[in-house]
């Protein structure tokens, strides 16, 4: 009874409106300095900020000695690679590890980066330089959460503009942030005096030119370095190149930032999540894709007499074997994309409510895929036939490539809709560009081409000179091995000396840049060193570039033209 009453006497004393406001306020202010406190670390979330500072400033430096006055070559993979090591060292020391599925994506990373300085052919080496950028862009997103692979197109579209947005904005709050609080836990120390600083300089400004002057008149080698450094040209390149430094490490910088504070993963569409709610009805959604399946099934009726008739079915309506291979193609190609667009659609929109429904639309789906499979299959029969006709060229090998990939990504699509798995759609279509990328790199489309048209040419096919010389120097160490093959005809090696003397004779003006390791492509540098190996064998090739287009007389006076006068697609 007696402990009791103690208590409720403690009660009344707690109850007590003064004691309330008292203890409400220190609530109330442990509160605001826990969000203080909190808010500051995830600004201020690095704690060393002028290593960040030399590092961005570091970096900046050599990008401007990799790629002032180079063009592209070993330096974009070097830059880039030395970015990872030290954005790696700057976040491990600072207590952030990455995700291991992040690392995955130092794989693609590596493979393109070394593909930028060792092809040459225009699609390979755009696409290496586009995912090379797309994968460490990607390993920045993720950095932290490493959820990646589970990303939907909706993912992608606002995790890179999420990192654009923070190398603008980031580094400038970081900066402001890290001032303030900086200024706030060592308030005795005084700021930097910038206006007598000023004042200072500018003290000095006369007095220096003063004994400048003096000293330059007493030393001839002192008076020249001073005009050299003082020359206007040099003067403005070098403002131009300390900007570019400093907006080169601005944008690292936010880079390394948005990092540490953004690459959690910890909002990424879930997969209960509807970006957009299903809206159309499951019978419209039949209808359509029914109607799609009994058109495609149509078409794939009258390309059966193709498939097993071939050549001579080909000529029934008319057409000439030429003209069959090269008519229909882009059209049949988009008729697949635009199916392929139409499922995923479909599938994002269509209200399904029960199993049976559920079944319903993914066997229909299948339907329509496999007649799509079909059509690729006939597009892919025509590519061939134009390849049978007229040789390999790159708009011929693009799309037998692509084909490929496109069909897997199909199969993909279908496998996921049946599995109920359509959170990875983008994700397989990720890897189907990255497959097609990576085959167009093992292919060597150039030196493919060289191969394969030599090859007809033995078998009584025509030589396109001015399409083989029109080739990057990916196709000139395969130049120079069927020039040098003893069986090769001599008709066929005569043609494809004469395309080795037009890459000579194109030799004789590269860009200086090429010379410095800087800019350093392994392309180039085989492709010098076959025609530094075949130059012997070429005195008996006249070239003849007064009239245009550039023309090359071979030992047996055969003139061979080195230039296109029309597209590839009409030789």
């Amino acid at each position: 009874m007696k402990a009791k009453k103690q208590s409720n006497s403690i009660s009344k004393v707690v109850a007590t409106p003064e004691v309330q406001e008292v203890a409400l306020e220190s609530v109330v202010q442990v509160s605001a300095a826990q969000l203080e406190e909190k808010a500051v670390q995830e600004v201020v979330s690095i704690d060393q900020p002028n290593r960040l500072l030399f590092l961005a400033l570091l970096l900046g430096w050599i990008y401007d000695f990799l790629f002032w006055e180079q063009s592209a070559g070993v330096n974009f993979a070097l830059l880039l690679a030395l970015c990872v090591l030290g954005g790696l060292y700057l976040l491990l020391s600072e207590g952030h590890k990455p995700a291991p599925n992040s690392l995955l994506l130092l794989i693609p990373f590596v493979f393109f980066a070394v593909i930028t300085f060792t092809r040459q052919e225009s699609l390979t080496i755009f696409l290496a330089y586009a995912f090379t950028l797309f994968s460490i862009g990607l390993f920045a997103t993720s950095y932290l959460g490493g959820r990646w692979h589970l990303y939907r197109l909706y993912d992608y579209f606002s995790k890179f503009l999420s990192l654009f947005g923070d190398m603008m904005a980031r580094p400038v709050n970081f900066i402001r942030r890290t001032q303030k609080t900086i200024s706030e836990l060592d308030s005795d120390r005084k700021r930097l005096p910038i206006a007598g600083v000023v004042r200072g300089l500018l003290i000095a400004l006369p007095i220096v030119l003063c004994f400048g002057s003096l000293l330059a008149s007493a030393d001839v080698v002192f008076n020249q370095k001073l005009n050299d450094f003082f020359d206007t040209e040099k003067i403005s390149e070098y403002i131009i190149r300390f900007v570019l430094i400093i907006v080169f490490a601005y944008l690292l910088a936010g880079t390394f930032l948005h990092i540490i504070t953004s690459s959690k993963d910890e909002k990424i569409t879930e997969e209960s999540k509807v970006i957009i709610k299903p809206f159309l009805g499951f019978t419209e959604s039949v209808v359509v894709l029914g109607s799609v399946f009994i058109l495609f099934l149509a078409f794939v009726a009258v390309q059966f007499q193709y498939f097993f008739g071939g050549q001579t079915n080909i000529g029934v309506e008319s057409y000439t074997y030429s003209e069959y291979a090269r008519r229909g193609f882009n059209e049949l190609v988009m008729v697949a994309f635009f199916s392929l667009m139409l499922i995923l659609g479909l599938s994002t929109l269509t209200q399904r409510e029960d199993e049976t429904q559920k079944k319903i639309y993914s066997g229909l789906g299948v339907g329509v895929v496999g007649l799509v499979m079909v059509i690729l299959i006939s597009a892919y029969q025509r590519i061939s036939l134009a390849i049978d006709w007229h040789g390999f060229s790159r708009l011929r090998l693009y799309p037998r490539i692509f084909l490929i990939w496109l069909g897997i990504l199909l199969v993909a699509v279908v496998v996921l809709e049946i599995y109920r798995r359509q959170r990875y759609f983008a994700f397989s279509a990720v890897l189907a560009s990255l497959g097609f990328a990576v085959s167009l790199t093992l292919i060597n489309v150039d030196a493919a081409i060289v191969k394969h048209n030599v090859f007809r040419a033995w078998h009584g096919k025509n030589l396109n000179v001015p399409h083989l010389a029109s080739l990057s120097t990916d196709a000139v160490p395969a130049l120079a091995e069927e020039f040098l093959s003893p069986s090769v005809p001599t008709s066929t090696r005569e043609g494809v000396g004469a395309i080795l003397a037009c890459y000579k004779y194109f030799e004789y003006s590269p860009d200086v840049s090429l010379h410095d390791w800087r800019s350093f492509n392994l392309s180039r540098w085989q492709a010098q060193k076959a025609l530094e190996t075949v130059r012997p064998h070429l005195a008996g090739y006249i070239i003849r570039y007064n009239k245009w287009p550039v023309r090359v007389r071979s030992p047996h006076n055969v003139l061979y033209e080195c230039e296109l006068r029309t597209t590839v697609e009409e030789e």
